[in-house]
């Protein structure tokens, strides 16, 4: 008879789940966002997509440039608008590039720093049981003394170089050191991008709530500015930034000097100014140069050039004089200037009090600080030498009462196409040295009364300039651990030795690529076991 043994059949496995499609390409797409690859491939976009901001002119630095780019492309111009070319830093794509590279970083960083204090906290761990095949291993050498006492001076050994170490008693009277170094590399590691961060955060702040203005700024009382943004000549406030919100200063160019080389170099820049820091408040005599800006609370004034301006008088058919100090602009090194001197406000008859825009005059002309004795149109140095004017005049219509922007620097050229404006001074330019009047056909004159130095200043605040400094220098410093740290791994076992002593053998893994290892582990080993050799 056969007896058969009845099981209860086991129970069906439950059906696998089915994966959330939605839910797994979010995770898969986080990971691969916050991946060390993608950061880098991320801060490789952003410096590619700047480029088009320090090519093409941007509207908020300078718009005049901009519609100057309109007429010389009329039809890419559009194109470049539409796509933010003008405004490349403040386009929705740039913004999403930084956006993405600074979730990147945090996505990938703050892990890894949570690994990172983890593993601080964790004490090495225990010998292998074959340290024979680490990749560097010494043999088993006796000891006269106890394996406690062994394991103690090999401890001691590693700490004095610096090793987290661990002493652990073993079984049958075994003792274990276990030592680790090297974890500046990821401190180093994480540090560098704990920086770049802060560069970020600084740079998207800075641009937020700083501001910066552009003054060409010529010596004289009469000259001075106070800050405000229609006294600049280009001004750029941030977002989150107001004109009212500017803070008040004032200041007045005492005195400018420069000294240059023989060979017409510069050698020295040095403005001196008045500052008036408070509304009716003193003022106070301040110097600073290119290098050593003029610091004030709330902004920094940097020097970044200087020039001439021609002083000008015009007397006109009725005997009314103006007179005018025209910033002539260098352009070349040895300050060959050009410049225009407008006056729209001439040749008004005292009877009816009308002033007839046909009769408006213009001068445009090359200033040269040392003339070229050799007759030629340009400066031969820097310094003032030998001043000299040339000018060219013109009568008609200006054009400044159209009401439309134009330059200040040159006359309209469309005027002069028109015919609206004639040059009244024959085709060679009249030649002025300070001092000298020119007497125009209509019984009218212009002199040349001297000139006065300029600086070009560019007041700036950004509020986030220590964190961007303080960030680029813990970079530095983080990137120069992260390359020179070496992250190592050494193991001692000391065994009793049969009727006194001890045995002891040791191994070493690198855990990252160090070509020196070899070499330090034979040092620490020696050390470890008093050889006069392996004294550090």
């Amino acid at each position: 008879m056969t007896v058969v043994e009845e099981r209860p059949a086991p129970a069906a496995s439950p059906p696998p789940r089915r994966p959330n499609r939605a839910w797994a390409l979010l995770r898969n797409s986080w990971r691969q966002l916050t991946s060390m690859r993608t950061a880098l491939v991320l801060l490789f976009l952003l410096a590619v997509a700047a480029i088009p901001g320090s090519v093409l002119p941007q509207r908020a630095l300078n718009a005049e440039k901009v519609s100057g780019y309109y007429q010389a492309h009329p039809k890419l111009a559009p194109i470049l608008d539409r796509v933010g070319g003008f405004e490349v830093y403040a386009s929705p794509w740039f913004a999403a590039i930084y956006l993405l590279l600074f979730t990147s970083l945090i996505g990938c960083v703050v892990p890894r720093l949570v690994d990172h204090v983890r593993a601080l906290r964790t004490v090495p761990p225990d010998a292998p049981r074959r340290l024979e095949r680490l990749p560097q291993h010494a043999a088993g050498e006796e000891r006269s003394d106890d394996p406690a006492a062994a394991a103690a001076a090999a401890a001691a050994a590693l700490r004095k170089r610096r090793f987290r170490t661990i002493v652990r008693e073993g079984d049958g009277g075994a003792w274990t050191v276990a030592a680790e170094k090297g974890y500046l590399k990821e401190s180093g590691n994480l540090l560098f991008h704990l920086a770049l961060l802060a560069v970020l955060v600084g740079v998207g702040f800075g641009h937020w709530y700083g501001w910066h203005g552009n003054r060409l700024l010529v010596q004289g009382a009469d000259q001075g500015f106070c800050n405000s943004v229609t006294q600049y000549d280009e001004s750029t406030l941030g977002p989150r930034i107001d004109a009212s919100d500017l803070p008040f200063f004032c200041l007045r160019l005492d005195d400018f000097q420069a000294a240059f080389q023989p060979t017409g170099q510069p050698k020295t820049f040095e403005a001196t100014v008045d500052v008036q820091a408070k509304q009716d408040g003193p003022w106070q005599r301040k110097r600073f140069t290119v290098n050593d800006p003029l610091r004030l609370p709330q902004a920094n004034v940097h020097l970044l050039g200087h020039g001439y301006a021609v002083i000008l008088r015009y007397t006109d058919r009725y005997g009314e004089q103006q007179t005018k100090i025209l910033p002539f602009l260098p352009r070349d090194g040895m300050f060959t200037s050009e410049g225009v001197a407008q006056f729209p406000d001439v040749n008004i008859d005292p009877k009816t009090n009308k002033r007839d825009e046909n009769l408006q005059v213009g001068f445009e002309g090359v200033y040269l600080p040392t003339v070229d004795p050799q007759g030629g149109p340009t400066s031969v140095f820097p310094a003032e030498n030998d001043p000299t004017l040339f000018l060219t005049a013109y009568r008609g219509n200006l054009g400044v009462d159209a009401g439309l922007p134009g330059s200040v620097y040159a006359l309209d050229r469309g005027q002069i196409a028109t015919g609206r404006l004639k040059q009244v001074s024959g085709v060679r330019p009249q030649r002025l040295t300070p001092g000298q009047t020119w007497k125009l056909d209509d019984g009218t004159k212009l002199e040349f009364l001297g000139t006065r130095p300029f600086a070009t200043l560019s007041v700036r605040y950004d509020p986030t300039q220590p964190l961007v400094l303080g960030g680029a220098v813990l970079g530095l410093l983080g990137l120069m651990l992260s390359l020179g740290g070496h992250r190592r791994r050494l193991w001692f076992r000391i065994t009793p030795r049969e009727g006194s002593g001890s045995v002891v053998e040791a191994g070493g893994l690198p855990r990252t690529d160090y070509p020196g290892f070899g070499e330090e582990f034979q040092q620490v080993v020696g050390a470890a076991r008093g050889d006069e050799g392996g004294t550090p």
